[in-house]
């Protein structure tokens, strides 16, 4: 039996031979591990897409007909395609899996008669936690010995008043369903020490059954998405009919079976715009990865596009919209007291290792005034009177000089009765108390007692002299304000939700600029009314104070029936319900638990509001480049797919192969993948209202503007084909040449299409991508293989060009392209800026 250091009784916990039988018994302390898609789970997700099923197909055929080089092509294609969507999946969960990582837990236990430390995954039902101020909690547990021990447990219960803890909670307490005799995990220490035995660990600790209903919640597909896969099988559709008219009209004129098959299959991967899920898969996957780095983890990528249309942020204010620090803002010192005594014996009445935030800046505060905190607590302490829900105050015995000396702080209403004083000075020190109060401070009173000749058992039987009061609070971060400006320029509603009280929360509101301070709707009120009244109240209503993690669920779901796009942040287990329900749910990587990480769309590493904003500005940067790559394909598509049904009508001979399609979405692909991904935010991003989450992707203007680009670049492309086979060119020659048109004309339009309103020369100066050019230059080399490498001839079935007919070439690509620059010079001399972007 071993003695530990703080406790009265003789402990020595598990041996490691009852470790491992209970740890084989009820496995290790963690949640249900998580499912892990593997490798071959997420190729088989890529390749049932209609397109992918295709390209598999006509590989097929092509080996059955014999063309092997062709068939590998495709082959190396659909294996190209798959590895980046791949890769980039197993890029975030790697982030993810490393966040994890770093926030493991150490646990200290008494295990074989001694302390040790090891990882909270290893501690298993019957061990003995040590638990000490600021620590969290590893698993559930009966307290069997402790010290003034204050839990925080908002996290499971969403109160937000401090728990104290006894050993023995009376028959009524422990009838209840959160004893006061028990720790539970994800709950911290907030005051003294603790011996507790583990009951329960994982899956069934109260933590962990919540974490387990929320990972049994499947997720929806985003409106994106749904657009997306709808457009795709549309577009089958119309493909397969096409291609069964394609292929009796073509085997009717020509007899020629290989022919036939080799049409419709053409015109069916020209009608199946097969980069849209690739589109939306690399956009978002890289999307997530660039905000990553800037302390933004999307846990579900698809969350990226939902960020384009929030219309409203409902955030914690503390350590969101505050530093989460507090700060001494203003004194007031009784009578002739000098503030530096004043600070002195605040800081004699914290602990010396203080994890109260307050404490922590008294003692900052104290050190500014020249008190060392080394000196100041060099002392002996002779007593102390310990902090309590009840007393709501404490107080330190020091000898100073060789004599007892009280150091006590607490609430005012508290401390003030102690101080002798006369009805007239208290309420001049009320009105005082009531001021700073106003101004969203914490107000503490200090007191003190020199030259004690005995020491009561209770500090409220001292008789203390008044130094004065502090008056503290969280600031708001810096970049809060002009963060909150821009949000109002960009029509995103601020709503602000705070366990604080109503004062705080509208002192903060007024300084970071928030819209509305002077209604404040608290919790209690929140509970007297119906859901109907709180869909009133919630129009107007900027803040929400002294609420429980409850009510958030009622807020958010009345701002959803509402019709808004609600973005909600939250760190407690309790908050998990709220985060599923709002539509994009985003949890504190500092101070969340893993419960509410695991319910969350989105995962602040910082817990910066200004963050929140910035991933808002990204989201709508992504969606607005997923419009322009999308619109960019409709166009590429339509001079594929026009070509493909005229040649049989018209009994020319093929100008377009199954390979030459695939040789042209290896150069559409890297083109709306990696140049449109990278097109940095319009001007005026943040200056438009949210977009309608019912505003379909594919509207009237993007159809309207992609059928006359693509007639365009198909009038130039075919047209050419058909002039040059009438001149008595060289097939292969001829199709070399319109290849060439429509190669480049996919170039130029990406750099034409970057804005529907500045000129492409100012798009260019303000593009500066490396890695674009590096792309252009890739595909241009990829031409030049094409059509001079002579085994690449035979492989393609293409033809070298003279430079006069390279250069005719891309001349007629440029007109195909640039003459939309006269459209965009028209809207920008009929319209403004913002009615454009708009």
């Amino acid at each position: 039996m071993g003695k530990i250091s703080g406790f009265n009784g003789s402990y020595t916990g598990l041996t490691d031979d009852e470790v491992r039988e209970r740890q084989e018994r009820y496995g290790k302390n963690e949640l249900a591990p998580e499912k892990r898609t593997s490798f071959i789970t997420r190729l088989f997700s890529l390749i049932k897409e209609p397109m992918f099923l295709l390209l598999f197909v006509t590989a097929l055929i092509y080996f059955l007909l014999g063309e092997v080089r062709d068939g590998i092509m495709m082959l190396v294609f659909v294996t190209f395609m798959s590895g980046i969507n791949v890769f980039q999946e197993w890029r975030t969960d790697r982030t993810l899996q490393a966040l994890k990582d770093l926030s493991a837990q150490r646990v200290k236990l008494i295990r074989n008669g001694g302390i040790m430390s090891v990882d909270s995954r290893e501690v298993t039902v019957d061990d003995l936690m040590l638990l000490e101020e600021g620590e969290k909690i590893a698993a559930d547990g009966q307290i069997v010995e402790m010290h003034d021990l204050g839990v925080d447990e908002s996290t499971l219960t969403g109160e937000s008043e401090v728990v104290w803890k006894t050993c023995n909670a009376s028959d009524a307490e422990n009838h209840t369903y959160w004893r006061r005799d028990y720790c539970y995990a994800g709950t911290t220490i907030t005051q003294g020490s603790a011996l507790v035995k583990v009951t329960g660990i994982g899956h069934n600790t109260e933590y962990g059954k919540i974490g387990m209903d929320l990972l049994s919640i499947p997720q929806q597909a985003t409106p994106l998405e749904k657009q997306i896969r709808h457009l795709i099988k549309i577009c089958a559709l119309i493909g397969l009919v096409l291609f069964i008219m394609v292929f009796i009209v073509t085997l009717i004129h020509t007899l020629d079976l290989v022919d036939s098959i080799l049409s419709g299959i053409t015109l069916v991967m020209a009608m199946i715009p097969e980069e849209f899920p690739v589109v939306l898969t690399v956009f978002l996957s890289m999307g997530a990865w660039r905000l990553a780095k800037k302390n933004s983890l999307i846990r579900r990528m698809p969350s990226l596009e939902t960020l384009g249309s929030v219309s409203v942020l409902c955030v914690d204010k503390t350590g969101t919209l505050t530093q989460n620090q507090m700060v001494v803002q203003e004194l007031y010192r009784f009578g002739n007291v000098s503030e530096k005594d004043l600070l002195y014996w605040a800081a004699l009445g914290c602990e010396t290792q203080p994890y109260d935030p307050m404490e922590k800046a008294i003692l900052d505060y104290a050190e500014s005034l020249q008190i060392n905190r080394d000196k100041l607590f060099n002392k002996t302490l002779l007593h102390e009177y310990p902090f309590s829900s009840e007393t709501k105050m404490m107080g330190h015995i020091w000898e100073i000089e060789g004599r007892p000396g009280l150091a006590a702080k607490g609430a005012p209403e508290r401390i003030l009765p102690l101080c002798g004083l006369d009805s007239d000075i208290l309420y001049g020190l009320e009105q005082e108390q009531n001021q700073l109060a106003r101004k969203g401070f914490r107000v503490i009173a200090v007191a003190h007692k020199t030259n004690m000749t005995e020491i009561p058992g209770e500090l409220q039987e001292n008789r203390l002299d008044l130094l004065g009061l502090i008056g503290l609070e969280d600031p708001p971060r810096e970049s809060v304000p002009e963060s909150v400006a821009i949000c109002t320029r960009a029509g995103i509603r601020i709503v602000m939700i705070t366990g604080d009280n109503g004062t705080t929360a509208q002192s903060i509101g007024k300084k970071i600029g928030l819209a509305n301070t002077g209604q404040v709707l608290s919790g209690v009120q929140l509970d007297g009314l119906s859901d109907e009244e709180v869909r009133e109240k919630a129009k107007d209503t900027n803040i929400f104070a002294r609420v429980i993690p409850g009510h958030k669920m009622r807020i958010v779901k009345a701002l959803k029936e509402m019709g808004e796009t609600v973005a909600m942040t939250g760190d407690g287990v309790n908050d998990a319900p709220a985060l599923k329900m709002a539509d994009i749910g985003i949890a504190m990587g500092k101070r969340g638990t893993e419960v509410a990480k695991e319910a969350a769309d989105m995962i602040l590493l910082d817990d910066n509001f200004s963050t929140i904003v910035d991933t808002v500005r990204d989201g709508r940067r992504i969606y607005d480049n997923i419009k322009k790559a999308i619109g960019y394909i409709f166009v590429i598509h339509i001079p594929i797919a026009l070509t493909a049904l005229l040649n049989p009508i018209l009994h020319l001979p093929l100008l377009l192969l199954p390979v030459h399609v695939v040789l042209l979405e290896l150069i559409i692909d890297p083109t709306c993948s990696i140049i449109f991904e990278r097109q940095p935010e319009e001007k005026n991003v943040m200056q438009r209202r949210p977009r309608s989450p019912k505003a379909q992707m594919v509207d009237k203007g993007l159809l309207v503007k992609a059928v006359f680009q693509g007639l365009a670049i198909f009038a130039a492309a075919f047209g050419s084909y058909a002039y040059l086979m009438r001149l008595g060119w060289n097939q292969e020659t001829a199709r070399t040449f319109s290849l060439i048109v429509i190669a480049f004309a996919n170039l130029f339009l990406v750099h034409v299409n970057q804005s529907d309103f500045e000129p492409v020369s100012a798009a260019l100066v303000k593009f500066k991508d490396k890695v674009v050019w590096y792309v252009n230059g890739g595909i241009l080399a990829a031409l030049a293989v094409i059509v001079y490498l002579p085994a690449a001839n035979e492989i393609v079935k293409t033809r070298p060009l003279s430079l006069s007919q390279v250069v005719a070439a891309v001349g007629l690509a440029a007109l195909a392209t640039f003459w939309w620059e006269a459209v965009k010079f028209f809207k920008r001399r009929t319209y403004s800026p913002d009615i454009i972007q708009s």
